[in-house]
């Protein structure tokens, strides 16, 4: 079973009470969910979300039955969470998740190609239903373009050199096919890192346009939580993590409209962070899952408008 990461920790910052409601963007192996269920008994509701229709089916027959009257499930992608969670009628807010990182049921299936692990099919879409797989995306691309991507998504280092084989090589069509390529090829930082580590979560973003979700997520998140609601974000790589971080600094400082360049208007803070530095995973929980080492959570409350008032 998949094993939330941070789970704690999580629990810890959304301070889950009776009668609250929480928003799950990202569903995924469902545990958090269950957690954040559990401590909001008995009445305290869950609104999960997943862009993956295999994890909301996994969550509707492991969790509908024990908690169907305060869970519920849609498939939706992060960014349209907030406007769901409004038609649904579940606003405002007492908590909101947004966990970055795959499950343990996306990484172990050969045939979603998420893993280099794993020899099978290139695709890599949450949706399957949506969009064209990786290799499709790979097909498209010119050299240039490849490069960029990965330079940009992944911070490869020689980028120009694994677009080359990589386009050379095509059809690309099979992770093992990708992982072999790059790994004749391609350098990283650290001898712990496989080196197609970085070009396959290039690839992923690109190919679920995961940043530009995240940038128009966060800030109508942080508008549908209620004064004193939480929203916690768990990233797993440093360009989503700059995001999260550059959200939050924007939304805690307040802006004074200055007359004479360009009008505007006087936008007080919308929230304060409870945690000025990441919180990480503890030796004992990457001791039982090594997939969580590059996990940062950050979390932040949400103020009161003193205009509303």
């Amino acid at each position: 079973m998949h094993a939330p990461v941070l789970f704690d920790e999580v629990i810890q910052a959304l301070q889950p009470r009776k009668g609250g409601r929480y928003l799950d963007c990202t569903l995924g192996g469902g545990g958090h969910t269950q957690g954040i269920l559990d401590a909001s008994a008995p009445d305290g509701r869950v609104l999960a979300m997943d862009a993956d229709a295999e994890a909301i089916a996994r969550a509707r027959e492991r969790l509908s039955s024990a908690y169907a009257d305060r869970l519920m499930l849609r498939q939706a992608w992060l960014d349209a969470a907030p406007s769901l969670a409004r038609a649904l009628g579940f606003a405002p807010l007492d908590g909101v998740l947004v966990d970055l990182g795959l499950s343990s049921d996306q990484l172990d299936a050969a045939e979603r190609g998420f893993s280099f692990m794993r020899d099978g099919p290139l695709d890599m879409r949450f949706d399957r239903t949506q969009g064209e797989p990786a290799w499709a995306l790979i097909e498209h691309m010119d050299v240039h373009s490849l490069t960029e991507m990965l330079r940009e998504y992944g911070e490869v280092r020689n980028a120009r050199r694994v677009a080359e084989a990589i386009w050379q090589a095509r059809p690309v069509v099979t992770t093992g096919q990708l992982r072999d390529i790059v790994a004749g090829v391609a350098r990283t930082r650290s001898s712990r890192i496989h080196p197609a580590t970085q070009v396959f979560q290039a690839l992923r973003i690109a190919v679920n346009d995961e940043l530009r979700r995240l940038k128009e997520a966060l800030p109508e998140l942080i508008a549908l939580l209620r004064p004193g609601g939480r929203i916690a974000v768990i990233t797993f790589h440093s360009l989503e993590d700059r995001i999260v971080k550059e959200v939050f600094r924007r939304e805690w400082r307040s802006q004074v409209a200055q007359p004479g360049f360009g009008g505007g208007e006087d936008r007080p803070a919308r929230i304060r962070p409870v945690n000025k530095e990441p919180i990480r995973p503890s030796e004992a929980e990457l001791s039982r899952n090594p997939r969580a080492r590059s996990a940062k959570l950050r979390v932040a409350e949400r103020v009161a408008d003193d205009r509303a008032e």
